[in-house]
């Protein structure tokens, strides 16, 4: 009996092994995880400054939370914010090519009034910055807790502007 379940084991490995082509193979790029926990923890950082009580979260380039620093004293809601912002920059900021979502915001109106924004990881409001690298969107930064999304959005672009540098 165990010589038999070995012969199928190696039978079903062999005949399973497919050469792998070139366009078979999907990379792509991303922030470190330690660059993205620094770029979340200056973003708090900059707003604590300032006197808020802030989150900020980073996605990665499939739009997954990478990074989440919530200051000791931020709203728990700030969190689910921080991210759906941080998201929209990723996911919108990178299609249309804004770097803030207050810009993208400003220059599509329709966005923010369609059905979009029904989407549970959409929130079309101040508060994200698109993480690029060269013209790549490769991420998104969002930040919730300011009195109003464009201090969110100071200091997440304040964040992104202190690794821009390690990003080429």
């Amino acid at each position: 009996m165990t010589r038999a379940m070995t012969a199928i084991a190696i039978a079903l490995i062999v005949g399973s092994t497919v050469p792998v082509r070139a366009d078979d193979i999907v990379t792509s790029r991303k922030l470190a995880w330690r660059l993205a926990a620094e770029l979340a923890h200056k973003a708090v950082e900059i707003c604590e400054g300032q006197g808020y009580s802030v989150t900020a979260a980073v996605v990665d380039s499939s739009g997954l939370e990478q990074a989440l620093v919530k200051s000791d004293n931020a709203h728990p809601q700030s969190v689910t914010i921080a991210y759906r912002k941080a998201y929209t920059a990723f996911a919108y900021g990178g299609l249309f090519g804004y770097e803030r979502n207050g810009d993208l915001i400003a220059a599509r109106k329709e966005l923010a009034a369609g059905p979009l924004n029904t989407v549970p990881a959409i929130l079309f409001v101040a508060g994200g910055v698109t993480i690029r690298a060269g013209q790549a969107a490769i991420g998104g930064l969002g930040v919730s807790g300011a009195p109003g999304g464009d201090k969110d959005e100071a200091c997440a672009a304040a964040a992104l502007d202190t690794i821009r540098d390690r990003l080429k």
